[in-house]
């Protein structure tokens, strides 16, 4: 969670570090803060409860000059959002000030040992512990500001991401790296510092990712040195990454997250772009092509993932097994790691994570490739955690998704697992040369198609007017479209804050459908696939319950629609790419329930868009 960006160079500080918040707050906005190192060497901290928007208020008239500085804005985990607890934090002599993202587990016996050595704490955060550690390993041993990081991490058990910056220097940030995202903008005698490229990249495409136990000191007159917590010297890498600034933006829109699930065709494009032959239908993905005989000879391929990842690992599992014939299993990452899985060398573990950060996938991947099995990642940001430490993977090239709740990610995901699954496939002989064209085709189609579903949007925008007072929602679906249902609820939970639970539609009768009634919506989804007629019986069973019906349902559909209140009709392409289909209507109309109940859309509350803590 957090963000964290920092600034060293020629340039006025502050206006970097407030710009690099306000790209970073997805991740969290809790509370805010600057420290800066003045011209004349003070060091002063400025943060306060709240938004980024809150804290420029707090700034003015304070004194923000210098040209050095680190700031952050937080997603809260040790004590509650305030003044005392936002980041960032002063050593007790106010010498020192650090910024942090992550969780340092073992803080208690660090707190207990610094109180003994007479250290009070203003806050009750894990973080202060840790700028206070600092500065004692710096007083006991007389050590340079790097040298006392690097002996202070070592006595650090967690996840971290961190900034220093000290009283009196004006050139040096001190910033280290463990299973918390960091990279390191190279520009002209300059140098940016954040959790996200995309949250500097206007100043350089130039970029350095800090690896685990790295620490990187950044200084205006001397060449970037990253060296490791065994004070090794590391390898510095730059990389250049290629994006465009209008895609940090809201282009018009009201909410990114309305922009994105509006991006959804474009994204589809990029996303297929060089992977599928449109005149051949043949699908190439590097990752399999590379690795033919892995794929071929894989036992079991286990997905591990979490939140709408997840969901749309559930529907890659279908689309594998019925194409592949390979036996699939979804695992929340989170469960994964802490139950002694089998995983043995002829398994692939596919890591799924939009940010390429979330922390229990991440530690997912290292139980996999400890066990020996083959790793491919699927993520969207290039240079991510994920994609660093997997065997091999595929990117969904969807681009910056900025809004929490994930939209042009999922369909990004769901159309990587259904090339995937294709490609695997025929290198296995276990898919009808037919079969493989009509969805081939039907992915090359999609674009257009999710063009004419977002056409309903003000039919879906009115349709909302009527349910936005419901205290509880239940989706269903069977088949390819039971992970759509549960993602459908999903985006409605996070985004409206109503009670939703997606339901396997013939499950309903085992217990769900005691909350039927006029006052609990369903939404239905009924389009053309092998359980249509067993879903259309499942509609009539709420109806005789005198439960109100949102079908979702294809626009030829003359059956259901008898059944239902209200429908919700969508363009009609092969059965397995139905849930990209279909996901959209579901965002608009979380969207539009959210947008009328006056929710912050891209904001919602407790929420982060990247998990990098457990």
């Amino acid at each position: 969670m957090c963000g964290i960006v920092g600034y060293v160079g020629r340039r006025d500080a502050c206006p970097i570090l407030i710009k690099g918040l306000h790209r970073l707050e997805y991740r969290g906005y809790d509370s805010a803060g600057v420290a800066l190192v003045n011209p004349d060497g003070r060091l002063n901290v400025f943060k306060c409860k709240g938004k980024v928007s809150d804290l420029e208020h707090f700034l003015d008239g304070k004194d923000l000059g210098g040209n050095i500085g680190i700031a952050h804005t937080r997603w809260a985990t040790h004590g509650i959002p305030n003044d005392a607890n936002a980041h960032p934090h002063y050593s007790e002599s106010e010498n020192i000030a650090l910024i942090h993202n992550g969780i340092i587990e073992n803080y208690r016996v660090l707190k207990d040992a610094l109180e003994q050595n007479g250290y009070t704490f203003r806050s009750s955060t894990d973080s202060e512990v840790l700028v206070n550690l600092i500065e004692y390993v710096r007083a006991t041993s007389g050590c340079s500001l790097p040298e006392a990081v690097r002996q202070a991490l070592r006595q650090v058990i967690g996840a971290y991401a961190i900034a220093v910056v000290e009283k009196g220097n004006h050139d040096r940030i001190v910033a280290a790296r463990q299973s918390s995202p960091m990279v390191v903008g190279v520009g002209d005698g300059e140098f940016f510092l954040s959790s996200d490229a995309a949250s500097i990249i206007e100043y350089t495409e130039d970029f350095v990712y800090v690896g685990d136990g790295e620490i990187a000191v950044i200084d205006r007159n001397a060449p970037l040195k990253i060296v490791t917590l065994d004070n090794h010297d590391a390898k510095i890498d730059i990389k250049k990454l290629q994006l465009s600034i209008s895609q940090l933006e809201k282009g018009g829109y009201p909410h990114f997250m309305l922009k994105e699930i509006y991006e959804q065709p474009r994204t589809i494009v990029d996303c297929i772009r060089g992977r599928i032959n449109p005149d051949t239908c043949e699908v190439k993905l590097s990752g399999v092509i590379d690795h033919r005989d892995r794929f071929v000879n894989a036992r079991r391929i286990i997905f591990v993932a979490c939140g709408t990842s997840w969901h749309a690992s559930l529907i890659g599992e279908h689309l594998v097994e019925s194409i592949c014939r390979i036996p699939v299993e979804v695992e929340y990452a989170s469960e994964f790691r802490y139950r002694n899985p089998i995983i043995r060398e002829d398994d692939i573990v596919i890591a799924v994570s939009q940010s390429g950060e979330t922390a229990d996938t991440l530690a997912a991947v290292e139980l996999a490739r400890k066990a020996g099995a083959f790793v491919f990642g699927i993520c969207n940001v290039v240079g991510s955690s994920i994609a660093r430490a997997t065997h091999s993977g595929a990117y969904i090239h969807v681009g910056p998704e900025i809004g929490v709740a994930s939209t042009k990610a999922f369909t990004g995901q769901v159309t990587v697992m259904a090339m995937l699954a294709l490609a695997v496939g025929r290198e296995k002989g276990t898919v009808t040369e037919e079969y493989y064209r009509e969805v081939a085709k039907g992915l090359l189609e999609l674009p257009a198609v999710l063009e004419e579903v977002l056409k309903l949007g003000p039919r879906i925008e009115d349709l909302s007017k009527i349910f936005t007072y419901a205290h509880n929602f239940i989706y269903l679906g069977r088949g390819y479209n039971y992970p759509t249902a549960m993602e459908g609820a999903l985006k409605l939970k996070e985004i409206s804050y109503i009670h939703a639970e997606g339901y396997p539609a013939a499950e309903m009768k085992h217990g769900a459908i005691a909350l039927i009634d006029n006052e609990m919506p369903t939404v239905a989804i009924a389009t053309p696939d092998n359980t249509y007629e067993k879903t259309a019986s499942n509609i009539e069973e709420i109806r005789a319950r005198g439960g109100k019906i949102i079908a979702v349902i294809a626009r030829d559909d003359t059956h259901v629609r008898r059944s239902a209140d209200y429908t919700i009709e969508v363009p009609v392409i092969t059965d397995c790419l139905m849930p990209v289909v279909v996901s959209v209507p579901l965002q608009l109309l979380a969207y539009y329930i959210a947008v009328n109940k006056g929710r912050n859309v891209d904001q919602p509350r407790n929420l982060a868009k990247s998990v990098t803590v457990e």
